[in-house]
C-alpha cells in the first residue's frame, strides 16, 4: 500500500518544524497510540526488557525544552529506534513492536524504514518527508509504502486506509499544536539558534 500527502503547518518556520519532527520525544507524544519511542543499539530488540526500562516521564519538548537539548537527542542517520504502537484497526487493537532505522537525514529531508510485529499481524514500512517553506508556514510532503501481513491485512484497504489517514492527520495536528505554543516573541530567537546548529 502506498500513502502520500502534504500537510501544512501554519505560522512556523522550516527550522522549527525540522527540530520538532527530528525530536523522538515530540514524535512519541504526537503519534496516536505510541507507548514509547527510544533509541536502541541494533535491530534485535528485547521489548519485554524495554517495557521495564522506559520511563513514563518524558523530558520537555518545544517550547519549554532548550533547542540544544533537542538537537542532542534528535534522530540520527543510521540509528535504530524502537517503538511500541497500539493502533485500533476494525475490531482489533494490536500492539506493534516496531523497529525503525533512519536511512537518510539532512536538513529538510528525512527517510526511514522499519518493521513491526504484533500477534497475528506484521508490517514493513519505508517512509520519507520533505519540508518546504510556504507563504503561511511550512508544507510537509510525506510518503510511505507499507506491506501489511496477517490478520490486519485480511481486513483490506477499505478498513486500513481510513485508520492510517486518521493517525497521520492527528499526528500532524498534534505537531502543529505543539509548534503553535512556541511564543511569537521567542520564534525568531529559536529559529536563529536552530540555524546556528545546522
Amino acid at each position: 500500500m502506498e500513502f502520500s500527502d502534504t500537510f501544512e503547518i501554519a505560522d512556523t518556520t522550516r527550522e522549527e518544524a525540522w527540530l520538532a519532527l527530528s525530536d523522538p520525544v515530540m514524535i512519541k507524544e504526537a503519534l496516536p497510540g505510541c507507548q514509547f519511542l527510544v533509541r536502541v543499539d541494533d535491530e534485535d530488540v528485547d521489548f519485554d526488557e524495554l517495557r521495564e526500562q522506559v520511563s513514563d516521564d518524558d523530558p520537555p519538548t518545544l517550547p519549554e525544552a532548550d533547542t540544544e537539548e533537542i538537537a542532542e537527542r534528535a534522530f540520527e542517520e543510521g540509528a535504530h529506534y524502537a517503538a511500541l504502537m497500539e493502533i485500533g484497526v476494525g475490531s482489533v487493537k494490536p500492539s506493534f513492536e516496531t523497529v525503525v532505522t533512519i536511512t537518510e537525514r539532512e536538513f529538510g529531508h528525512m527517510s526511514a524504514e522499519g518493521e513491526g510485529e504484533a500477534s497475528n499481524s506484521s508490517f514493513e514500512l519505508e517512509a520519507g518527508m520533505q519540508l518546504e517553506e510556504t507563504e503561511n508556514g511550512v508544507a510537509v510532503d510525506w510518503q510511505a509504502q507499507t506491506d501489511v501481513f496477517g490478520r490486519v491485512a485480511q481486513m483490506g484497504q477499505r478498513v486500513i486506509n481510513p485508520v492510517a489517514n486518521r493517525v497521520v492527520n492527528r499526528f500532524f495536528g498534534n505537531i502543529e499544536d505543539q509548534l503553535r505554543d512556541v511564543e511569537t516573541d521567542d520564534s525568531s530567537g529559536i529559529t536563529d539558534k536552530i540555524r546556528d546548529m545546522l
